[in-house]
């Protein structure tokens, strides 16, 4: 046609129009856009505008723009958190002085609340209600074969994609799609209940320190969990928190230096030197060093060492217990050991005891 543009008659434009009509309808005389809405939690009263045009397939697609999307500012839903939060923030009776050696590390990484596999089609169901059961039974069991260690800290880790999902259209935060159990509102609720539940349980042992690491499924959620969190227990001298939005973290217990981060950012073998570059003091104080980080769901262990042998920094990926979800099924990421992880470290021997508790 060299490129030249049609024109559409009227009576053309107005079939091509009942034409769409038509086709939002469907057997339960609700729309497609109602059906769109009601999947991701969306009320009509909430929605300002909508766009809606069909793919190549034939499929019909949504832009939907939101009261919310329009207004409101991060730091109003973390007023919001805070408000919340601080109607219901229990006092806690502080801990008895407690003396000891060792410091307690647990690191549930990698949890997933909100991921959908079913059995028939992964052979390994996971849901909502699984992770949590397998985390609280993770945390209890790490608990138990920590006794008989003098511990006198504990260092509770949690973020890492505690949440599967970052907003109402089932997605990551950087949009990919995801099999979803539930609303996200939900996955929140109880990742918050999860976190509440299991340092109630760590802070009758010692006092707790959290650390939260930002992470790939969850980097808003996760960091608004985080600060709920630490409202719940703003009343309780024996919990404390580093929740900030820093991407690495680190951590001193004697002559332990302790790195943590997701494991989506820098590459592995950049983390020895950044973490001499961004903590030289804490690098010259101490002897044992380690990087401990998630994302992958596997073990996997390095070491860095000097031509002597003088200092070592060992990088550390952590097991999960989440479940294997349709997609890695189909790419054969499969048969991996599900676990939560735990660590002992002594103050002036470092890292002296591994805790595993597998499902």
């Amino acid at each position: 046609m060299g490129g030249k543009r049609l024109r559409l008659s009227e009576e053309e434009v107005e079939i091509i129009n009942e034409y769409r009509g038509s086709e939002l309808k469907n057997l339960n005389n609700n729309t497609a856009l109602d059906l769109h809405l009601r999947e991701r939690g969306i009320l009509k009263k909430d929605v300002v505008s909508v766009k809606h045009w069909q793919n190549m397939n034939g499929e019909l697609r949504f832009s939907i723009v939101t009261k919310e999307n329009q207004s409101i500012e991060e730091s109003e839903i973390l007023n919001k958190i805070q408000n919340l939060i601080d109607k219901h923030a229990p006092c806690y009776p502080k801990l008895k002085k407690v003396s000891g050696e060792h410091l307690l590390v647990i690191n549930p990484a990698d949890i997933h609340i909100g991921k959908l596999a079913i059995e028939t089609e992964t052979k390994d169901a996971y849901n909502s209600e699984i992770a949590y059961q397998r985390v609280m039974e993770g945390i209890i069991g790490i608990v138990e074969k920590s006794k008989g260690f003098d511990i006198d800290k504990i260092l509770f880790c949690i973020g890492n994609d505690v949440l599967h999902i970052d907003n109402v259209y089932n997605t990551t935060t950087a949009g990919t799609n995801q099999d979803a159990d539930g609303k996200w509102w939900q996955h929140f609720e109880l990742a918050l209940k999860l976190y509440v539940n299991s340092i109630e349980i760590l802070q009758k042992i010692a006092p707790v320190d959290v650390i939260h690491c930002m992470s790939n499924h969850d980097y808003q959620s996760g960091f608004h969990l985080a600060h709920a969190l630490k409202s719940w227990f703003r009343n309780s001298e024996d919990v404390s928190f580093d929740i900030s939005v820093n991407h690495r973290k680190y951590y001193v217990y004697g002559k332990n230096l302790i790195g943590l981060e997701h494991g989506d950012g820098a590459k592995m073998d950049k983390l020895p030197l950044m973490m001499a570059n961004e903590n030289p003091h804490a690098w010259a104080q101490t002897k044992f060093r380690y990087w401990y980080l998630h994302h992958i769901h596997h073990k996997v262990k390095h070491k860095w060492l000097d031509g002597k042998d003088f200092i070592g920094v060992t990088v550390e990926y952590m097991r999960s217990p989440s479940g294997t979800d349709s997609w890695h099924n189909r790419k054969g990421f499969t048969g991996v050991p599900k676990a939560v992880e735990g660590f002992i470290h002594q103050k002036k021997s470092g890292q002296v005891a591994r805790l595993v508790h597998y499902f």
